[in-house]
């Protein structure tokens, strides 16, 4: 049985992330990941999965440019760690996009060897686009670097797997989550089966009763999944939507709240 860990040494692990960012720390950064680690960076393009990818990951997307994270608050739920925050990029160019973003760790392992399960990153492709777009020259220089550094880092695969992280449910799911929230404030929550907190599933009497009020304010569309921003039972927490195969019809709504 894994023994129980605590708040503070899930955030030591996430917090690592940001740190080895920082300086630029290769070794360190990869070792926050579990052997069979996987990144889906951005939510719906093609995961990286093992050390080996990991690397590759470090060398296309971080080792080139200077990160700074911004965040705003930490959710904990069970060994899930959320962030709200935006993601400052200044490119080697000199251009600096500034991305919101929701991050996701899975953790696993014992609570003195903690690492990084699977990390979803939660933000929308085709908002950074946009902002190199209207960077001028030094986002179009950006740009033309950035196409033979995924090559190269990645292969024409993951160049094109990178790419697929710009289709999913776009702008109808952010409108569709956007409804659900709108209508469970007023008490009248479609019928679509929620979890709240994530992992128990409740059942419509307490869903009207538990998401009257609720409040949202950022949204993001990352694949066939939208994240918010939200405020439920007057505590802040991650709404995690989930799609059908195809279409836009919502199938779950998952809120993380802290434990």
């Amino acid at each position: 049985m894994t023994a129980p860990v605590v708040r503070e040494q899930l955030m030591a692990v996430v917090e690592g992330s940001p740190k080895a960012v920082g300086a630029h720390d290769r070794s360190t950064w990869v070792a926050l990941f579990a052997e069979e680690g996987q990144i889906n960076d951005p939510v719906g393009s093609r995961p990286h999965n093992g050390q080996a990818a990991i690397e590759s990951f470090y060398d296309t997307f971080i080792a080139p440019n200077s990160i700074t994270f911004h965040v705003e608050r930490d959710i904990v739920c069970g060994r899930t760690v959320w962030r709200d925050l935006s993601l400052a990029t200044e490119m080697s160019t000199g251009v600096v996009l500034d991305v919101p973003m929701h991050l996701r760790y899975d953790l696993v392992g014992e609570p003195d060897s903690l690492r990084i399960g699977t990390l979803y990153a939660h933000w929308e492709l085709a908002t950074m686009l946009s902002q190199l777009a209207t960077a001028g020259v030094a986002g179009m220089k950006a740009a033309a670097k950035l196409t033979p550094q995924l090559l190269s880092n990645q292969g024409i695969g993951g160049a094109l797997g990178f790419s697929r992280g710009i289709f999913g449910v776009g702008d109808k799911g952010k409108k569709a989550a956007s409804r659900f929230l709108d209508a469970a404030a007023v008490g009248r929550t479609p019928p679509v089966p929620v979890e709240l907190p994530a992992g128990t599933q409740l059942s419509k009497a307490d869903v009207n009763a538990l998401l009257t009020g609720v409040t949202k304010s950022k949204m993001l569309v990352a694949g066939r999944t939208v994240t918010a921003s939200v405020i439920v039972c007057g505590e802040p927490a991650i709404a995690l939507f989930g799609f059908e195969a195809s279409g836009h019809r919502l199938n779950r709504v998952r809120f993380f709240t802290e434990s």
